[in-house]
């Protein structure tokens, strides 16, 4: 059996049986959604201030253990919000892996700052600390106290960790390369809602992190997000920032800087309230549906199943395989036939035409690991009840 074909049959008995299509990533609806959008719609509270909005970011609060939720109109939004209040400014730089969606790299060009793009590692699609380390050591050079690029000169301010398909980054390695160099660590856990690292929920590592309730999430609130903080005052300012930066009190509308309409409407957050208490059901399915993609490729010569890293308990909300070289695009032709929805990776960021000219680490590896990547069927829809 050629390679594309032992992979089809092995993906193939993973799903469930009957015609497709097999979606990538669907959202689930099995509570009190209908319930609680009613009564939003019933309230008229359907904008940015209402009860939804509170028991919501305090629901992702309770569930993440982290001290402070904020609730923004979408993960881009929610990112944007952390970069500023976590201390990015304009002529900024900051790291960030080229293995991300660009958004990420969006959000660091809205603070007027710059990406610097960083390798990715195959055993957990996120930096490698080691190799990012001795990067760093090449690269930077203290100005009045500050890490900077010494080929630039610009100032070296934060590092975004991102989560890639919901699996962490080695965030205690990050977090200690971040204090040794005077970085700030940032998370992006836009798809990493139910992930688990030594013990605790991401989103406790980096001083800031944000969440995405995109439709094609693990929970969705249609668009959405949230930012992430057990900093009290960094709480604050990030909801001053998303609430036009309006301040309390005042009969006139007063505003005391630039700030952003980026809170999350109630009637978005009354849908997901619903989804956390359907969250636990979720991650449940969507490891069942991973164990059997896990146990299927398990003696697979041609592919590997990305798995969780070690310390680790992933949401895996995209179920992913490494193929062998030069087999990508031929098998999402014929798994595109079959019905099942599959896709590569997004295009690397120094790829793209915006970002071609920002700085970055040597890359060949990683274009390599991306060019091997698909992404699989991972709604927990694919799973039944039982």
């Amino acid at each position: 059996m050629n390679p594309i074909d032992d992979i089809l049959a092995r993906l193939r008995g993973c799903l469930p049986q009957g015609e497709g299509p097999w979606p990538l990533h669907e959202p689930s609806f099995q509570g009190h959604e209908w319930a609680y959008v009613k009564d939003c719609l019933d309230s008229g509270w359907v904008s940015s201030v209402g009860a939804y909005v509170d028991r919501f970011e305090s629901a992702l609060s309770s569930y993440t253990g982290v001290a402070h939720a904020v609730a923004t109109v979408n993960g881009t939004a929610a990112l944007h919000i952390a970069l500023l209040v976590a201390g990015v400014e304009p002529g900024d730089e900051v790291l960030v892996p080229a293995l991300t969606f660009v958004a990420t790299s969006n959000a660091i060009r809205y603070c007027q700052a710059t990406p610097h793009f960083i390798a990715a590692d195959e055993s957990d699609l996120g930096p490698d600390p080691q190799a990012l380390d001795a990067y760093l050591r090449e690269i930077l050079v203290e100005i009045d106290g500050q890490a900077c690029n010494a080929f630039t000169g610009k100032p070296l301010r934060a590092l975004v960790a991102m989560h890639s398909f919901g699996h962490p980054n080695r965030l205690d390695a990050l977090a200690e390369i971040c204090s040794r160099y005077g970085l700030t660590l940032v998370e992006d856990a836009a798809e990493a809602l139910g992930t688990r690292y030594q013990g605790l929920h991401v989103g406790h590592w980096g001083r800031v992190a944000a969440l995405s309730f995109n439709g094609n999430k693990i929970i969705t609130t249609g668009g959405g997000g949230a930012v992430l903080t057990n900093d009290q005052d960094l709480a604050r300012r990030a909801r001053h920032l998303a609430t036009t930066a309006k301040v309390a009190g005042h009969r006139e509308l007063f505003h005391d800087e630039t700030g952003f309409n980026y809170r999350m409407p109630n009637l978005n957050a009354a849908l997901g309230l619903a989804q956390m208490e359907a969250l636990n059901d979720l991650l449940r399915r969507k490891r069942m549906l991973a164990q059997r993609y896990q146990e299927a490729f398990v003696d697979c010569s041609d592919a590997r199943f990305v798995e969780e890293p070690p310390d680790a308990d992933s949401n895996y909300w995209l179920n992913t395989l490494l193929v062998g070289e030069g087999v990508r695009d031929a098998l999402l032709d014929r798994a595109e036939k079959l019905g099942i929805q599959a896709r590569p990776a997004w295009t690397l960021q120094h790829r793209l035409p915006m970002y071609r000219y920002c700085p970055s680490m040597e890359m060949t590896a990683t274009e390599r690991l991306a060019a091997r990547i698909v992404n699989l069927p991972s709604s927990p829809n694919l799973v039944g009840e039982d």
